[in-house]
């Protein structure tokens, strides 16, 4: 991050705007994100105006992405018979704490159930990625992999609407030790639905995500060589540096 930032204040830009991979806030993601932009800014003499983007949890664009995504995979391989829709865990006491992810988490599961057309009894909420022995956020994935084998669900599908893009704690957590977790437990059939990586329809929404949060930004004008080079001579013979 401070590399990237250093690159953008060499090349002239003034503005910025932190836009996170997280779709719900946390302390341990997002504002991890923010405090490393922070932590540069605070040994940088001339800051860029900066803009930050908390979260898009319940944007309607990244909620119809998702159902988009969801829906093409049944449209090819039929639906289940369970949509299990399991977020990145964070430890609980960061919700006693006032962290928000896990309401946010909450609130993205039910707006896609609405799209998507589920009952609460056809979709399910879990928190994978448990470390070490504190307790995290409830219910855990893989117990609810294997309560769901062992009761008979035949079909379950996994979907992991924390992740913008596919990344080791979907493809292999998920898409590997989970699926061997449900079919040892006497599931029959395991499908996991990719993240939105660059799928067109979210593509085109972050990109209105975005420019919403750029708007009172002088985002196109951009002035000409002459204009640039009389700014600098001017700045020049103020005394200035470079």
């Amino acid at each position: 991050i401070a590399s990237q930032l250093d690159a953008l204040k060499a090349a002239g830009t003034t503005r910025v705007l932190i836009l996170p991979a997280y779709p719900q806030y946390s302390a341990t993601t997002t504002a991890s994100l923010f405090d490393a932009v922070y932590h540069w800014a605070g040994k940088v003499r001339n800051i860029p105006e900066l803009r930050f983007i908390n979260h898009y949890h319940d944007d309607p664009r990244y909620i119809a992405a998702l159902a988009g995504r969801v829906k093409r995979h049944w449209q090819d391989h039929g639906r289940p018979d369970v949509l299990l829709m399991s977020f990145h865990g964070v430890p609980e006491r960061t919700l006693h704490l006032g962290d928000p992810y896990h309401c946010e988490c909450f609130k993205t599961a039910r707006l896609l159930a609405e799209q998507l057309g589920l009952s609460k009894a056809q979709y399910k909420v879990s928190f994978q990625s448990r470390l070490g022995r504190a307790k995290w956020l409830e219910p855990y994935t893989e117990p609810t992999l294997i309560e769901m084998g062992k009761a008979g669900v035949q079909r379950v599908d996994v979907v992991c609407p924390a992740f913008t893009s596919d990344c080791l704690e979907t493809l292999e957590e998920i898409n590997m030790e989970a699926r061997e977790t449900f079919l040892h437990a006497g599931g029959k059939e395991f499908h996991y639905i990719p993240c939105l990586n660059d799928d067109p329809t979210w593509i085109t929404a972050l990109c209105d995500i975005t420019q919403q949060h750029l708007q009172g930004w002088p985002t196109q004008a951009v002035p000409d060589a002459a204009a640039l080079a009389a700014s600098r001579a001017a700045a020049l013979a103020l005394g200035a540096k470079q």
